[in-house]
């Protein structure tokens, strides 16, 4: 049975150090870290450090709290509905907005594409959850939102670093899938379950993609057991530990058991990265 990877998602400027964190406790570093583009003052430091990462060794991951365009930027304004359509309706303040932020992030996606970067990206996440203006609309505007994204990236930008993961809420459902061409990976998140391995959201996930990609825990407030993830066939290829005060509530003898399980991937047993893909 493969090993999983394990994240904790860093918050630059956030005055705690997630990563600090985890190595004084358990004396490992998370192989992936998870970095959001989701303050524009903040976004060229969290490029670095996607670099510097990478450079180091590890895996990236990067998400993104779009704001709702016309609205603003940062988590609040990501949850403020409007007309999805007018986003693509030229001369519209959505439209503008929409197009002139997907460049602004694709001049930054397209930094570490020149730093030979692989990014697990991650963007309109929690997509049928009804809470994120991506998400209010129903799932045919936001089929339209992923594949404009992905054929502004890929086909127009050229950036061919970019892996992308959609991801699901607690019920994952195929209304939303956008199809296989437009989906590398595919997972779920929950909250407030403990330690459960959640194998009812896995195999909800599965059902809609098969074995065709790989199942993330995208989102976790407790690292789910790998003991009981293994028992019951439940193999999320990572699992994502939310910041700040969820990190710190986590029982700290657990997450050394995590850390040293033989299931579990740490920064430390990634294969030299750098050796085999290049600087």
């Amino acid at each position: 049975m493969a090993k999983k990877f394990f994240r904790v998602r860093c918050i630059p400027g956030g005055g705690f150090d997630e990563f600090k964190y985890i190595k004084a406790i358990t004396g490992k570093y998370p192989a992936i870290k998870g970095l959001d583009f989701i303050d524009d003052k903040l976004n060229d430091t969290v490029t670095q450090e996607a670099i510097d990462w990478w450079k180091g060794g590890g895996i990236v991951t990067l998400m993104w709290h779009m704001g709702a365009p016309g609205i603003g930027e940062g988590y609040e304004n990501s949850k403020k509905e409007i007309d999805i359509d007018k986003c693509f309706q030229q001369g519209t303040t959505e439209y503008k907005v929409f197009w002139d932020e997907l460049k602004r992030k694709g001049d930054l996606l397209e930094r570490l594409k020149r730093a030979n970067v692989p990014v697990l990206w991650r963007p309109f996440h929690e997509l049928n959850g009804n809470w994120f203006w991506w998400g209010k609309q129903g799932p045919d505007k936001f089929k339209k939102l992923w594949i404009a994204m992905y054929d502004y990236y890929v086909k127009k930008r050229k950036l061919n670093n970019l892996i992308w993961v959609l991801c699901y809420t607690t019920k994952p459902d195929a209304d939303w899938y956008p199809g296989d061409k437009y989906v590398d990976i595919a997972g779920a998140d929950t909250y407030n379950v403990g330690d459960s391995g959640m194998p009812e959201m896995y195999r909800a996930v599965k059902e809609i993609t098969g074995t065709r990609v790989p199942i993330p825990y995208h989102e976790c407030g407790v690292p789910p057991n790998p003991d009981s993830c293994f028992s019951k066939g439940v193999m999320w290829s990572w699992w994502m530990e939310w910041h700040t005060d969820f990190i710190r509530k986590v029982d700290k003898k657990y997450l050394q058991y995590v850390y040293h399980h033989s299931l579990i991937i740490t920064k430390d047993e990634v294969p030299d990265i750098m050796k085999q893909y290049g600087k």
